[in-house]
């Protein structure tokens, strides 16, 4: 019994040394913090798949034959990994962002090659040849525009040797998406508020956070009138009804995320007030069950908590320090964002290509 209990609990502490800490969590749960070795293991989830162009849902909307018949990576050849293009493109974004902020990352010198290899001036003219079909106009929106516009803004805001040129390389394809965006402001008569790709407060997060990188004020000042004009009214978010069983956005929370930035401080808290019930805030701090991982809805619901998690912190900026709910609501945001890092690398593929980036995004951000 001895010698059973001596192999065991060596085993314990192999096994504690064979897998090192992702983050580290202060004492009383309001900060996380990636490390080194997170950052790495992190980063090897979307090298592994980018280059990897099957199983792949293209969301292809087909003209005749000579396109019915393209590959994925005919259609999209800088980003047809992943999966599907969404998933591909904040790939993209995640290496930068884990490089920006952990230069010594192992896989550096995969990373640069991922960005030499595949963001070229060829490319990325067959990517924009793509959004300018007649039938493609709304491919992707507002998701895919949105990430598109994310991974832009990392790559002017790094310093990396090659940064500004893999961002000029880009650029076509930015300025193709922004028009994109330009052209559908002025129509977005209703918000889409389901929990998946179309949810509109999540696209115009992003859209208004790199208009305001870029200094593109006719950009800022659109999107702002078009959220004021689709939420600003909003009041008593059903909030007690999240999530559906796919969600891995809450719709009322990326509602909030956008609002805060929309808003001077003093009518956000207004608005904010009329808008989240008490019981609802309650709510949507819950961990959500996740039943199945190898179902490519379900497993969504790992991405909510993560999503929730950097929404809670962006709530928490915007509310007076005096506030009370402050520290509930971080330790809520923590306890989210710890429940769901393990299943991250669960060896499915329906959440391996692109849950890693929404724990990135929720990590760093």
């Amino acid at each position: 019994m001895r010698s059973l209990l001596t192999v065991l609990i060596s085993l314990c502490l192999t096994t504690a040394k064979a897998q090192p800490s992702l983050y580290i969590i202060n004492a009383d749960s309001t900060r996380i913090q990636l490390t080194p070795e997170g950052a790495a293991h992190l980063a090897s989830l979307p090298l592994k798949c980018i280059y990897q162009e099957y199983p792949n849902k293209t969301g292809h909307t087909a003209s005749g034959d000579s396109d019915q018949v393209l590959t994925p990576k005919q259609l999209h050849p800088t980003f047809y990994g992943c999966f599907d293009w969404h998933s591909c493109v904040h790939g993209y974004w995640m290496l930068a962002r884990l490089l920006k902020q952990f230069p010594a990352l192992p896989q550096k010198a995969d990373i640069e090659k991922v960005f030499n290899e595949n963001i070229t001036a060829e490319k990325i003219a067959t990517e924009v040849a793509y959004f300018k079909a007649p039938l493609a106009r709304s491919w992707e929106r507002t998701y895919g525009w949105a990430w598109l516009l994310r991974l832009d803004q990392e790559l002017l805001q790094w310093d990396h040797a090659n940064a500004q040129q893999w961002r000029t390389t880009l650029q076509p394809l930015t300025q193709t998406i922004v028009a994109l965006w330009k052209a559908y402001l002025p129509k977005l008569t209703y918000p889409n508020r389901t929990g998946v790709h179309p949810n509109t407060a999540f696209g115009l997060v992003f859209a208004l956070d790199y208009a305001r990188a870029v200094g593109d004020t006719a950009f800022e000042r659109a999107i702002v009138k078009t959220a004021s004009g689709v939420y600003g009214k909003d009041e008593q978010a059903p909030i007690r009804w999240e999530p559906d069983g796919s969600d891995f956005l809450s719709p009322s929370l990326e509602e909030v995320d956008l609002m805060r930035r929309v808003l001077p401080a003093a009518e956000f808290m207004s608005w904010f007030n009329k808008y989240i019930p008490a019981n609802g805030l309650q709510n949507i701090m819950q961990i959500p069950i996740v039943s199945d991982r190898t179902d490519l809805q379900i497993v969504h619901l790992d991405g909510l908590c993560f999503s929730r998690s950097w929404c809670l912190k962006g709530l928490v900026t915007a509310l007076p320090k005096t506030d009370k709910r402050r520290p509930q609501l971080l330790k809520a945001a923590n306890r989210l964002l710890s429940s769901a890092l393990p299943h991250v690398a669960s060896g499915h593929y329906g959440g391996e290509h692109w849950l890693a980036s929404f724990a990135v995004y929720a990590l760093v951000e």
